[in-house]
């Protein structure tokens, strides 16, 4: 038998494990795929309520957004407590207690007796001073909630009588960005951090404090650049109807 005819099946056979590879890889592939340990979750949306009756879609989507906001501030105050667990325990006898106290404060609009009576940014500022004692992070996220709710007009729901005004929701997205890069440049008096937020260690990097205030940051950014083309939508729709009313008059037919 010539050499290239005995050659022939071994050279078929080596072809088809060779084309086989590239299908086993890829069912290897798409079993990783479809059992993938991580859910990223789904959009869902509210029961309805009656009182979404009296609101109109800014009114709704202000409040979705305040709720958020507010829901973020916790999310903080959660992960600020656990890399600060000396802060809590001036607060109370733990962790949990401590996050539905300050909850309940904000909630109901109690004063928060370590700020003085101070409100917003006066309280903002009293928070991140050097020399504060008291708990560091109920006073930071309590002023940081108080500013955002008293720049939407102290309301937590809005419905059709109420108004925002866009320029004090986009100021206090700039305070926002004012006090958190003081927390985490400014040095206490004994020349620690006022508070361990970020991680940047060369072996891990930790910055879901930096992600979340960059999310109340952003939806008070949007919802100041939504009420601002809101009203200005309204006084361009005013002047249409004006212009085109003449123009926009049903002919006679008969």
């Amino acid at each position: 038998m010539p050499l290239h005819d005995a050659c022939r099946p071994a050279v078929r056979a080596g072809a088809g494990r060779a084309a086989a590879l590239p299908v086993i890889a890829l069912c290897a592939l798409l079993a990783a795929c479809s059992s993938a340990p991580t859910r990223h979750g789904k959009v869902e949306g509210e029961s309805f309520q009656a009182g979404e009756l009296i609101q109109s879609d800014s009114n709704r989507m202000a409040t979705l957004a305040m709720k958020e906001n507010l829901d973020s501030l916790v999310r903080i105050m959660d992960k600020l407590y656990r890399r600060n667990p000396g802060e809590w325990k001036k607060t109370a006898e733990s962790r949990e207690a401590a996050v539905a106290y300050v909850r309940i404060a904000i909630m109901e609009r109690q004063p928060w007796q370590e700020l003085q009576g101070e409100r917003d940014v006066a309280a903002l500022s009293l928070a991140l001073r050097p020399d504060f004692t008291g708990d560091r992070v109920a006073a930071f996220v309590y002023a940081a909630a108080d500013t955002i709710i008293t720049a939407h007009g102290n309301r937590t729901s809005f419905t059709l009588v109420d108004g925002l005004d866009p320029q004090r929701v986009f100021n206090a997205a700039r305070n926002l960005e004012i006090a958190n890069w003081i927390l985490n440049s400014r040095k206490s008096s004994s020349g620690q951090p006022l508070l361990l937020s970020n991680e940047l260690a060369e072996q891990e990097r930790n910055l879901s404090f930096e992600r979340e205030m960059g999310k109340i940051i952003g939806r008070l950014d949007l919802v100041a650049s939504f009420t601002t083309e809101r009203y200005r939508r309204s006084v361009i729709g005013y002047g249409q109807g004006l212009l085109a009313g003449p123009f926009m008059q049903f002919l006679p037919v008969r």
